[in-house]
């Protein structure tokens, strides 16, 4: 993930009141401290394992939602206010979320596309899915 995406979803994470969980890969320090245009520190977790960290998260009673494309999944439109503390997983935008962690999603939710591209920028579809569930669109 570019730099870029990472200050974008951090910035839309402060924006709806979430944090940002990352994984413990080598670049992700720089492309936060590159891609941060907030005033103060934002709400970054590192998470070590991410599938291990997801399944705990799970088990806590958090709600774990993908944004991929799948047969059962939810349209944007149709995604309720998040109830209750709900971790939404983004995956690579060319090979989407890692299998092992398709296993552990309780649901997936797609941004309809009318045009050509399969996909959105992560950045982009992060920020519509967050607020979406934070109430605020």
């Amino acid at each position: 993930m570019h730099g870029a995406n990472l200050g974008t979803l951090l910035r839309t994470c402060d924006a709806v009141g979430a944090c940002l969980a990352v994984p413990p890969f080598p670049w992700v320090d720089q492309a936060i401290a590159r891609g941060n245009t907030l005033r103060r520190p934002g709400c970054v977790h590192r998470v070590g394992n991410p599938v291990r960290w997801l399944t705990t998260e799970k088990n806590s009673g958090s709600h774990i939602l993908g944004v991929e494309l799948a047969d059962e999944a939810i349209r944007l439109a149709d995604l309720p206010t998040a109830p209750r503390r709900t971790v939404m997983v983004l995956g690579h935008e060319a090979t989407g979320i890692p299998p092992e962690a398709l296993d552990i999603l309780d649901a997936v939710v797609e941004i309809p596309m009318v045009g050509t591209g399969l996909s959105l920028n992560v950045a982009v579809a992060g920020s519509l899915v967050l607020y979406k569930l934070a109430g605020l669109v």
